[in-house]
């Protein structure tokens, strides 16, 4: 299970941030998890919301956590056509760009903490280390430091083989990434914890090969789930079939519920809605499945506020996520916060906050820093701005600015030129 992200330099998070899904000392919450690591259980949530206006670094979150998935993937394999790295450092302070992008992670792998992170430069890597605590005492595996001369540190010799991946590792390759191509026996379980974790998708991205796999779910095992999941979602849908037109292409075909039975539709005449739901639902199964970490930006896009609510129930709910899978979702809607009944849908410690500083760095925090009260409503509280997270806008301050711009551009009605 992911514990805790932390990032710093990375497109809108200039300074260091942190999204931690262990649940606060003392604090009264619901639907946590319970993960028995060596110096005792720790309790965890499943999921985690992250709330803000718009153009305040929610979706670089999100981001920064699949570009750290990508480069212990990849670096190894594709990253020797760069010259450099390849970086997306914070552009508003030009001394960004000679400063290094940080990533480190904590996580559970089988009952053992690990912690593991790197810096990029420019260049190369800068640092990189692993941290293990099998007896909930750190044990330090790797210490790499670029600035010496002694390159790599085995504190310990715990890692077996390594002058080999020291010799195999290019300056702006990750270790942890040639250890995994290279199945390396010690370090391979943390690499293939990136492997399956940390898939991020959004409204727009790659929603047709998402179409295609969910799609693709229907002829197996989870076909019946998919099924389910479409028509209890209220859209008049009674079924889903896959048709092969003879030397044609597979294509979906949803029925729709009506006056004298049902009715096939083409997949091009569904709902922008309904596509988007369905895109979503072989991912997301998948991901409960494996028990794995999924990233969903803009959750409420397209999907009515009381679906982006049932999937936050699907992860929170111990017996639809029996492996306890976790989702991390960007969202507009302060709906996903309480439902209509008032029931929070998320405790305080789950929902965090993104907002900007003069200067454009994106500051995350979680809406517990703000102490809510026990029965406080989290949806009006925040939309009235108690918390920060919002718009800093007064209502209808845009249409009073477009009606002054139009009256001082002397093309009002009535002050026209003649012709």
């Amino acid at each position: 299970m992911l514990l805790r992200f932390r990032v710093a330099n990375v497109r809108s998070l200039r300074e260091e941030q942190e999204l931690s899904f262990v649940v606060p000392p003392g604090e009264d919450a619901s639907g946590t998890r319970e993960v028995t690591l060596a110096d005792g259980p720790l309790r965890v949530f499943p999921l985690i919301g992250i709330f803000g206006a718009n153009a305040s670094g929610k979706s670089n979150v999100l981001a920064s956590m699949a570009r750290m998935r990508e480069a212990v993937l990849n670096s190894y394999a594709k990253w020797a056509s760069y010259e450099g790295t390849p970086r997306e450092v914070f552009a508003l302070d030009p001394k960004s760009a000679d400063e290094p992008s940080f990533f480190e992670v904590d996580v559970a792998i089988d009952g053992v903490r690990w912690t593991y992170g790197f810096e990029l430069g420019p260049e190369r890597v800068e640092s990189e280390w692993v941290h293990s605590y099998p007896h909930g005492r750190r044990q330090e595996w790797l210490d790499r430091d670029a600035s010496r001369t002694e390159l790599y540190r085995w504190p310990g010799s715990r890692v077996k083989d390594r002058a080999q991946l020291a010799r195999r590792t290019r300056p702006n390759a990750l270790l942890l990434s040639t250890a995994g191509t290279d199945n390396h026996p010690q370090l391979s379980p943390l690499f293939h914890w990136f492997r399956r974790n940390l898939w991020e998708i959004g409204p727009e991205t790659e929603r047709k090969q998402r179409e295609a796999f969910t799609a693709q779910q229907l002829t197996g095992k989870r076909g019946e789930r998919i099924r389910e999941l479409l028509r209890v979602a209220d859209l008049g849908i009674t079924g889903a079939e896959i048709q092969q037109p003879d030397g044609g292409a597979a294509s979906v075909r949803l029925t729709h519920r009506a006056e004298d039975g049902e009715v096939p539709f083409d997949w091009a005449l569904e709902s922008f809605g309904t596509r988007s739901w369905f895109a979503l639902l072989g991912p997301m199964l998948l991901a409960l499945d494996r028990g794995a970490v999924l990233l969903i930006d803009e959750l409420d896009a397209s999907l009515h506020s009381r679906f982006a609510a049932e999937v936050i129930r699907i992860f929170q709910d111990p017996d639809s996520n029996p492996r306890d899978a976790q989702l991390v979702f960007t969202s507009h809607d302060a709906t996903a916060l309480s439902s209509p009944s008032g029931e929070r849908l998320l405790e305080p410690a789950q929902a965090w906050l993104t907002e900007k500083d003069e200067a454009g760095a994106t500051e995350l925090y979680p809406l517990s820093a703000a102490s809510p009260g026990g029965r406080e409503d989290l949806m009006k509280s925040y939309l009235a701005g108690v918390f920060g997270g919002v718009p800093a806008l007064l209502e209808g301050q845009i249409a009073r600015r477009l009606m002054t711009d139009e009256r001082g551009s002397g093309d009002a009605p009535g002050k026209r030129g003649s012709a």
